[in-house]
């Protein structure tokens, strides 16, 4: 896992080593400027031919020192280099102001007001504010981060974004390269972030890894989880059941069935009223056909103790969705349980009805607009504009939930949320080079329901079966690539699969 440190964490961690002894402000200072030249350099090596021309524009904190670290390397590489501060050289912070008058023996600094040029041809090196911002831009900054420049480089996070939502607070600049120290932020990731900061570069500052409660990206899972195992029968590698809508409504629950199949649950079966069964079986072949007409029907069913996870929703119905959710949910034995679309909505009017039949083996996955009618509050705190920062996020708006419903809760979007109910968070953000744009179509959410409910049949923890669906889902969008419809997610599975080494036996 690659943990995300969210502003305050990077504090705690930084301060923590200063105070230990093991590295003084200044040496961090140093090693960040050091570590946003190399990157530069690296994304652009043209740039490394000296003379160019760089405006560094610092800003009253830290982000401010690093600024001037990077103005006096570049000046001394042969850049002609104009530098702005926006406040008083002389209310700087220590460390800030030890490099500003190292930066002043090579050259002037002037107020940022007198910055109009930033447009004109030069690289704009923005370090006005990072990680610690705390209010909306406004008058002079919200101007200056307004200007395009040829090609800017952001310290940390472009100013204006918060680091901790990748809300922008105000006004954000948007930078062609953003350079971090030591790990990622969640706003590098999240909401805006990835729109405003470009290139993404991490810099390695010499400090030690790991933080408590921190967010993780979801990496690839591991192989051999995904195996089989040699010498076992179907119902060894699990039976999911997916239960589906009427005539004219089963495609949802067909693809979530069939992403099950792919993914390695042993039996898969749809479970149809009757009005749809000859629909389903003359489109099926693999899959396992029942008939469950109502809440008796799924009762009876679940009698079958080989069954080991199921998922509601996809293509349900309102009403068919309010008679089966309580009895999928209830019982002395409660399987492994997914529930999306019309599950969810089907209790907008009283999630509270909902949230009392959840069991710790659920895992919710809303869409936006789901999310706004099981958690209005929380949906409105995510739409109102941020005042402050750090701003209210995804992340924070997840957890919430979580703990709210007593459940996994896979908040769906470009930047997916996995949040537990015990505050564990992870994200897997469908950005930088893990974009997928092409799973914006019909049905692709369906497909994620299904992937959850073969990998919870197949005996993996909810939340581990989340942050590997997703995944999963993103990578075979990204290897299928333009053209992609929801039918190809599964048929792309095998080729991810074989790619992980999770094709084999163990």
């Amino acid at each position: 896992m690659t943990d995300l440190l969210t502003a305050a964490q990077m504090r705690t961690l930084e301060g923590a080593e200063i105070g230990a002894g093991r590295v003084t402000g200044m040496e961090l200072m140093e090693r960040a400027g050091r570590g946003v030249v190399a990157a530069m350099f690296d994304e652009w090596p043209a740039l490394a031919r000296a003379p160019q021309r760089a405006v560094v524009l610092c800003g009253p904190g830290n982000n401010g020192g690093d600024g001037f670290v990077v103005a006096r390397l570049l000046k001394e590489w042969g850049w002609e280099v104009a530098a702005f501060l926006y406040g008083e050289a002389g209310k700087l912070p220590p460390d800030a102001k030890a490099n500003y008058q190292r930066w002043s023996a090579l050259g002037a600094t002037r107020p940022l007001a007198e910055a109009q040029d930033i447009g004109e041809g030069a690289l704009v090196v923005d370090a006005l504010f990072g990680t610690g911002l705390t209010r909306p831009l406004e008058g002079l900054l919200r101007e200056t981060v307004a200007r395009r420049a040829a090609r800017c480089v952001a310290i940390d996070i472009p100013s204006g974004l918060c680091a901790d939502s990748g809300r922008v607070l105000g006004a954000a600049m948007r930078a062609d390269l953003t350079v971090s120290f030591h790990s990622a932020k969640p706003g590098h990731y999240l909401a805006d972030g990835p729109d405003h900061c470009g290139v993404l570069r991490v810099a390695d500052i010499g400090l030690p890894p790991g933080a408590p409660e921190a967010i993780t990206l979801c990496p690839a899972p591991d192989a051999a989880t995904l195996a089989k195992r040699a010498g076992g029968h179907k119902y060894r590698h699990g039976h999911a059941l997916i239960v589906s809508g009427g005539a004219g409504r089963t495609g949802a629950a067909r693809l979530a069935a069939r992403a099950a199949l792919r993914i390695g649950a042993g039996v898969v079966t749809l479970g149809v009223p009757g009005s749809a069964q000859q629909e389903v079986a003359c489109q099926i072949a693999a899959l396992m056909l029942r008939r469950v007409e109502d809440g008796a029907g799924l009762a009876a069913m679940l009698a079958d103790p080989r069954i080991t996870a199921l998922c509601l929703g996809p293509g349900l119905g309102l009403a068919r969705a309010r008679d089966l959710v309580p009895v999928a949910c209830g019982g002395a034995d409660p399987r492994a349980t997914v529930l999306d679309a019309d599950a969810l909505t089907a209790f907008e009017d009283d999630p509270g009805a909902l949230f009392a039949m959840l069991h710790g083996a659920c895992v919710l996955t809303p869409h936006q607009g789901e999310f706004a009618r099981l958690f209005p509050d929380l949906a409105a705190r995510l739409a109102a504009p941020p005042t402050k920062g750090p701003a209210y996020s995804r992340v924070d708006a997840a957890r919430a939930a979580a703990r709210r419903a007593g459940c996994v809760v896979l908040l769906k979007g470009p930047d997916t949320v996995i949040a537990a109910p015990d505050g564990r968070c992870s994200l897997h953000a469908a950005q930088y080079d893990r974009a997928a744009p092409w799973l914006a179509t019909a049905g692709s959410g369906d497909v994620l329901a299904g992937i959850i409910t073969g990998l919870m049949a197949r005996g993996l923890a909810p939340v581990q079966a989340a942050e590997g669906a997703a995944w999963l889902h993103v990578e075979a969008a990204r290897v299928f690539g333009p053209g992609l419809i929801a039918e190809d997610l599964p048929e792309t599975l095998p080729q991810v699969l074989r790619a992980l080494g999770g094709g084999g036996t163990t």
